[in-house]
């Protein structure tokens, strides 16, 4: 739900020119929109920009990354964060914590970090253990580190319309709708029902499937040549090879039949979520130079 929002919001105050997009009636199938092309983009800029920022005598920018228990998704999830964060020239490190640490002993070790000048960027990696509040994690990182976006202090500075750090998801699915296209877009997430979302996604020419629901859009949900992004990642048993394998919430085959557009899971808004990581840490690092200690402190607090 907060991806949903933070994508609203972005659609409603963005004032970027974006180019229309442009099906054609011969063609049989969707033009596959590649997430990671356009992700390879974004990391060339922020390298760039790192580049600069180093050459005028700032530090490299660094991110830190806490990594609870040993769920494999987190673990292939993080490791292509520091790898991009590599490769755009930010320098790195993964805490790795077990899964019994208590909640205020990761709490500690934030607001160690919320304290350490030589962190830029610090984000938690999610889910979390149940007996850790989610909420609390994400809002004990200081705002000026957050490159999650999570922080209630981002969230409300993003509904007021001023600068923030922006929730990568939402920010990479409107940089794949911005460099791509400009149209009415449409948002499904799990509290819409299917005949009420039907009624909205059959004549938009943009849909957002971000409910987690596997093959939730259809081909016959949508109208000729619309754009389908989707976010959803889903692990689903592979019934010829009983292998679990990932999927979004779009069905891919059927609706590629149909639709002008379309982003593939994987490859399409995970890499872009990534990349806009990056940026958001490159972000961080300026916004210390904004930010003496003592308001860094008093921010974590809040």
């Amino acid at each position: 739900m907060a991806a949903v929002r933070t994508l609203r919001k972005l659609c409603q105050h963005s004032q970027h020119p974006v180019c229309k997009l442009h099906t054609s009636v011969w063609r049989q199938e969707a033009v596959v929109i590649s997430g990671r092309k356009l992700a390879r983009q974004i990391r060339e800029e922020a390298r760039a920009d790192v580049d600069k920022w180093v050459l005028a005598g700032h530090r490299r920018p660094h991110l830190s990354v806490i990594l609870v228990g040993d769920n494999p998704a987190s673990h292939s999830y993080v490791l292509n964060k520091t790898r991009s964060a590599a490769d755009v020239g930010i320098s790195s490190e993964t805490i790795l914590k077990h899964s019994d640490i208590s909640e205020e002993e990761l709490l500690d070790l934030i607001y160690k970090l919320n304290t350490d000048h030589r962190v830029d960027g610090l984000l938690v990696q999610l889910p979390l253990p149940d007996h850790i509040d989610e909420r609390t994690i994400c809002n004990a990182v200081s705002p000026t580190k957050d490159v999650d976006g999570f922080h209630v202090v981002n969230v409300g500075r993003m509904c007021l319309d001023q600068s923030t750090m922006l929730p990568a998801t939402p920010w990479g699915v409107w940089e794949i709708i911005k460099r791509t296209g400009d149209a009415t877009v449409t948002i499904s997430h799990r509290y819409t029902p299917k005949e009420q979302l039907r009624q909205h996604t059959k004549i938009a020419d943009i849909i957002v499937a971000a409910a987690g629901i596997p093959n939730l859009i259809t081909a016959d949900m949508i109208k000729e040549g619309a754009a389908v992004i989707d976010v959803g990642i889903n692990r689903v048993q592979d019934p010829v090879t009983g292998k679990n394998r990932l999927v979004g919430d779009v069905d891919f085959e059927g609706v590629r039949q149909k639709a002008g557009f379309i982003t593939p899971v994987p490859g399409g808004v995970g890499p872009m979520t990534v990349a806009m990581l990056m940026k958001n840490t490159i972000k961080a690092a300026k916004n210390v130079l904004l930010y003496p200690p003592e308001r860094i402190r008093m921010a974590a607090a809040s």
